[in-house]
């Protein structure tokens, strides 16, 4: 009976012990089949980083202005301008080449954090930290690279005889464009244009070589031009006209002192001239006022073609929206006094719209052309007797 007993009871440990070991086995062979799992190689994000940021900065003009919509050296002397006046530094972990890049990758693309965080191996909340603070330090800037006219004559008017003398004292232009806007919903019925979607109405007063001289975002889209125009003349430190002189401006702004419209009934945009030139001197004056005003025109298809954000929905809150909108004038301004004709200029077509029949095409100072037609040419001559 003892006997029996002793029997079973090697007989249990003897099972345990098997299972003991089968079960060890069994953790070793999954052991096994984990570790030959193929997992992802190692990547080096700084040295990346430092690739791409390479790629871009090393390479060609014609890349750079690619992938940040300005070249090499007018980016520089950005990052020198943001450094010069104590608006961005250099982190612990961050160069200002490297902050800047990332602005000008989003403002210029409308690229989102997450891509644009693919791109330098950075996460989502340091792109976002980054952006803003670059945003700030290129808002700053504002007083330094627009500024307002000093009154003298530009060059664009007393080199071409269409213009001088009798524009001898018009020191601009003034227009409204609408920029695409993302509001709440129950105040998108005041942001909603006339083309039914919500923007934001951006008065802008440009001068003859293509720089704006005064910026104002953040307006309804439903906003009528001449509110806007009230309200930037009323605001301290506002939109500031030299003594007499005068900005052209469309009908929508009136009649007023500092600014001058086209003659009201009469034909005015370049291409009602295509078929007819002007036949009296009411036509001629809005035939020249709309050429000078073009130049408005030109400098908001500029600043489109640059900077993507500008013309496609943004995925910000208002105010940054805004800000954002100053921000790339801004930029535009610095790349217009370093590079007045890079690339991204050449490719907006700059020549007014419609040729008129007949026409001659005379040569200003700084090169660029402008048409007469035979009939002005005589018109002029009568008006200078």
């Amino acid at each position: 009976m003892d006997m029996t007993n002793k029997d079973e009871d090697d007989a249990i440990v003897g099972a345990v012990a098997t299972s003991v070991l089968a079960f060890g086995v069994a953790i070793n062979v999954a052991y096994n089949n984990q570790s030959s799992i193929p997992r992802e190689p190692y990547t080096n994000k700084d040295q990346e980083r430092e690739f791409y940021m390479n790629s871009i900065l090393n390479g060609s003009d014609v890349h750079c202005i690619g992938q940040i919509r300005m070249s090499k050296h007018v980016f520089y002397e950005l990052c020198n301008a943001l450094r010069r006046n104590n608006l961005l530094c250099s982190t612990k972990n961050m160069s200002i080449q490297e902050q800047v890049l990332i602005f000008l990758e989003i403002v210029g693309f409308n690229e989102r954090f997450r891509k644009i965080g693919s791109h330098f191996y950075r996460s989502i909340e340091s792109i976002h930290r980054c952006f803003h603070t670059v945003l700030q330090a290129v808002l700053k800037l504002y007083p330094i690279i627009i500024k307002p006219s000093d009154g003298t004559i530009q060059p664009e008017i007393r080199n071409n005889y269409r213009y001088y003398p009798w524009f001898a004292n018009c020191v601009g232009a003034i227009d409204g464009t609408h920029v695409l806007a993302s509001v709440p919903i129950e105040q998108q019925s005041r942001f909603r244009g006339r083309k039914g979607t919500t923007t934001q109405n951006v008065l802008a007063a440009i001068n003859f070589n293509l720089k704006f001289t005064y910026v104002l975002a953040g307006w309804e889209g439903s906003a009528h031009d001449s509110r806007i125009l009230n309200d930037a003349l009323e605001r301290p430190h506002g939109f500031q006209i030299p003594q007499d002189k005068f900005y052209l401006g469309d009908a929508g702004y009136g009649l007023r002192k500092g600014f001058i419209p086209p003659y009201h009934g009469v034909r005015y945009h370049l291409q009602e001239y295509s078929d007819r030139p002007p036949q009296n001197e009411k036509e001629l004056f809005n035939l020249r006022h709309a050429s000078l005003r073009s130049s408005v025109e030109h400098a908001f298809a500029i600043l489109k073609r640059r900077f993507r954000v500008i013309d496609n929905e943004p995925f910000w809150d208002f105010k940054t929206q805004v800000d954002v909108v100053l921000a790339s004038c801004i930029l535009h301004n610095h790349i217009i006094d370093l590079e007045p004709n890079d690339m991204i200029i050449q490719e907006v077509d700059v020549e007014p719209l419609v040729q008129p029949q007949n026409a001659q095409i005379t040569q200003s100072s700084q090169g660029s052309q402008s048409y007469q037609t035979q009939r002005e040419r005589r018109e002029e001559a009568r008006e200078c007797h």
